[in-house]
């Protein structure tokens, strides 16, 4: 399976005036660890966009479960779980020193042909050569 960990110190300015992350920053953590993700096999937003395609975001849930707090040490852990017909990423934000859960996420890609606009609804062979894998029939 392709994972990917992040490793943040969360900033001040990530935090609201009690000092916990704000809840949009999430997404910023969940993309960091996306791309470093994608970048592992070597399929980052420049490889797709090289190869005619683009990958929005269709579908994003976070389940909150504890805070981030400013200084604290937190890692950002991305799972590609699917990628036949969509890229879909688990992810799992935890605190460095107690390995709490803080987040549990969810987010669903799609392809889009970039020169039609078109969704499509099989992810394109390239995404299969990049993984190493063999296209199910």
């Amino acid at each position: 399976m392709h994972q990917a960990k992040l490793m943040i110190n969360v900033p001040f300015f990530d935090v609201d005036a009690m000092h916990v992350v704000w809840h949009g920053h999430y997404v910023k953590y969940l993309e960091m660890a996306r791309s470093e993700l994608l970048r592992q096999f070597d399929y980052d937003y420049p490889a797709m966009q090289a190869n005619g395609h683009i990958w929005p975001i269709v579908d994003l849930r976070l389940k909150y479960v504890a805070s981030a707090r400013y200084g604290q040490d937190i890692e950002v852990i991305a799972k590609l779980v699917e990628w036949e017909h969509r890229l879909r990423i688990d992810y799992v934000i935890r605190c460095c020193n107690t390995a709490q859960v803080l987040t549990k996420a969810t987010s669903i890609q799609v392809a889009v042909d970039t020169a039609t606009q078109e969704m499509l609804f099989e992810s394109p062979g390239i995404i299969f050569k990049k993984l190493g894998l063999e296209r199910s029939e």
